[in-house]
């Protein structure tokens, strides 16, 4: 019974990820985690470089 509850834990969180990168690729994201990625468009290297005081 406790493999049942967190197999379908794990399933419900994988399925939650899938769900969000289609989401956000459907929104045009280009960069899905980048804190940037609506401001940057499609050149995001996601590494803070156009950030001032980033390295």
């Amino acid at each position: 019974m406790a493999n049942l509850i967190v197999a379908l834990a794990v399933a419900g969180a994988v399925g939650a990820a899938c769900r969000h990168i289609y989401k956000e690729k459907k929104r045009g994201t280009a960069c899905i985690g980048c804190p940037m990625a609506e401001s940057c468009g499609k050149a995001c290297g996601c590494d803070g470089s156009k950030q001032k005081g980033r390295r």
